[in-house]
């Protein structure tokens, strides 16, 4: 295997988009079209899709991302006009430094 890919359920793919586009991802839609899109930062690849066919239960996803300064990349996240909520980084006791950040698209 070289690469995963998870496909996170979004309600508004254009709303979505334009979430991860503000946390510094390089987007782009599917064919330009309104249900199957790509993000991208660094060497993380995700899909997101708005099709309800994937997902008609309405499944919440989680991705844990490994990155180099936690602290770093909350204060990005947290800058004024970055929607969604993060949560600073903490000092876990299996020795991770770990913050979250949940998308409400």
């Amino acid at each position: 295997m070289r690469q995963a890919c998870p496909i996170f359920p979004v309600k508004d793919l254009r709303a979505a988009l334009d979430h991860y586009a503000s946390l510094g991802f390089a987007v782009r839609a599917y064919a330009d079209g309104d249900d199957y899109g790509f993000i991208e930062r660094d060497k993380v690849a995700m899909h997101l899709t708005a099709r309800s066919d994937y997902y008609p239960d309405g499944t919440v996803s989680v991705a844990y991302l490994v990155v180099g300064d936690a602290d770093q990349l909350a204060a990005e996240w947290t800058r004024d006009g970055i929607a969604g909520h993060t949560n600073p980084p903490v000092d876990t006791p299996w020795g991770m430094r770990e913050g979250t950040h949940f998308d409400r698209s």
